[in-house]
């Protein structure tokens, strides 16, 4: 079994979106969060999802998954005050159906709507092979360490550095054994759950993810996101522009 647990309890700040989470604001006609729901709808080998939300939008959210007839969907839990904590609340959701050790869960912000169907299947089956998988990227920039954002003596080998993406994929017996240690040893708010890993004294596996993959979190975020949307939809109207003759 292949479950999707996306996690969503957030509200944005670095949005500046007012009192919108960033996860439902519209993008060509959806919000971001359905959009990537959609993505694993539609997966073949994904059975199901689970979504972490934000726990007074969680009626809107179960009107929406109505209203796009989202398919797959097997619970809306709470979020937590964390992202960790939403993650927690997700995972746990996650391990009351899926008994098996080696069934898979995909572990994935609410805001990565331009999500592949490769993508997907790439996690899924690195995930199989490895019991973890994490997409990541290169990174393109040259690096910087500073503790005060004013100074700094210290720089990192780019040819070195990954940028981390989701959905990151583990199977629910690393996963669960994870957040029982994270209790044990009192690890309460990782920012990630390859990064929960590596706190634990863990190894990850990594594979190569895509930059077309974004997380929407700043309002710069917004505005490729939507003008990709806008990009798709002109293609596929200059498409039948010239199939038509127009």
């Amino acid at each position: 079994m292949v479950t999707a647990m996306l996690f969503a309890g957030g509200i944005g700040a670095r949005m500046q979106s007012s009192d919108l989470p960033k996860q439902f604001l519209e993008v060509g006609g959806k919000p971001i969060i359905v959009h990537t729901m959609e993505h694993f709808a539609k997966h073949f080998m994904v059975d199901g999802i689970v979504v972490a939300c934000k726990e007074d939008w969680i009626d809107y959210l179960v009107d929406l998954v109505k209203e796009f007839g989202i398919k797959k969907v097997r619970a809306i839990v709470p979020g937590g005050e964390t992202g960790y904590a939403s993650i927690h609340n997700g995972v746990m959701a996650v391990s009351q159906f899926s008994k098996n050790p080696d069934d898979i869960i995909l572990i994935c912000d609410g805001v990565r709507p331009m999500l592949s169907e490769k993508l997907i299947t790439d996690c899924i089956e690195e995930t199989k092979k490895h019991k973890t998988a994490v997409p990541v990227t290169p990174s393109i920039d040259s690096l910087l360490y500073s503790t005060d954002g004013t100074s700094c003596k210290k720089s990192y080998d780019r040819n070195t550095m990954y940028i981390t993406q989701a959905p990151q994929g583990y199977t629910m017996e690393r996963i669960l054994w994870a957040h029982s240690e994270a209790e044990k040893r009192g690890i309460t708010n990782p920012i990630s759950s390859s990064e929960l890993f590596i706190e634990l004294g863990e190894s990850v596996h990594i594979f190569k993810g895509e930059r077309f993959n974004i997380k929407v979190t700043t309002p710069e975020d917004l505005i490729t996101l939507r003008s990709q949307f806008y990009y798709e939809n002109y293609k596929k109207f200059a498409k039948e522009e010239l199939k038509y003759g127009l």
